[in-house]
């Protein structure tokens, strides 16, 4: 059996975008997902553990993957950090979202 894939969504919060993104890739076969965010006040804040524990990371803005590099370049190394372009507009589970992060991240799994 081979290891699953663990993946890591990260937004700023942690309480719209890498959560909907948690919980829609949590049931993709051969896929472990675990969500953060950036923000000082995020619900779950963006760690080194959390860094070095993921195979991929997504974020879900420039801005994130700025901060992240700024921030987390240790713990980053050499695991690929892939923007998905998604602006902070959506809700939790919006199908709008949903349909959006699965065209984004799908080509990556």
């Amino acid at each position: 059996m081979t290891e699953a894939r663990r993946l890591l969504f990260v937004c700023s919060q942690n309480r719209l975008r890498s959560p909907t993104a948690e919980h829609v890739f949590a049931t993709y076969p051969g896929v472990e997902t675990l969500s953060a965010g950036l923000n000082a006040g995020a619900d779950v804040p963006l760690s080194e553990e959390l860094l070095r524990w993921a195979d991929m990371v997504f974020v879900m803005e420039k801005r994130h993957r700025e901060k992240l590099s700024r921030e987390f370049q240790q713990a980053v190394g050499g695991t690929r950090v892939v923007c998905l372009d998604i602006p902070d507009i959506y809700e939790y589970m919006d199908p709008e979202l949903v349909a959006l992060l699965e065209k984004r991240v799908s080509p990556y799994l």
